[in-house]
């Protein structure tokens, strides 16, 4: 089982920025799918996560009204939108497959597939 982010860089506050998970080994579509993301000296945080059949969504208030989460269960890819993107949303963003709950779970712990991260930074 792998997971692969892929999609994060260098943008200007204000700016956009698309990061995308893709499976391997897996059937994207009968987990939950969440992004986290871990600033230098912090913990690594939820962002927001979707249910399987992407009907459920769970974001946080930090994020809400910029971001996006949606999925492709046909091309096993979920993908994070990221608008009027922020210097504290600098961060390694990772994307992470829940086999067990049917709705996003906030915990890391919860999770147990990862992806290797992709860094996301914000100049001011």
């Amino acid at each position: 089982v792998q997971l692969q982010a892929s999609g994060g860089g260098l943008v200007q506050a204000g700016g956009s920025l698309s990061v995308s998970c893709a499976a391997s080994g897996l059937t994207f579509g009968n987990y939950t799918v969440a992004w986290f993301r871990q600033a230098p000296g912090l913990e690594r945080e939820f962002v927001t996560g979707i249910s399987y059949s992407g009907r459920v969504t769970r974001i946080v208030d930090s994020v809400k009204g910029r971001f996006t989460i949606s999925r492709d269960n046909a091309k096993n890819t979920v993908l994070l939108r990221m608008n009027s993107l922020k210097p504290e949303d600098t961060a390694v963003y990772y994307c992470a497959a829940d086999t067990v709950r049917s709705w996003p779970a906030l915990m890391a712990s919860q999770y147990d597939y990862w992806g290797q991260g992709t860094q996301v930074t914000v100049s001011s």
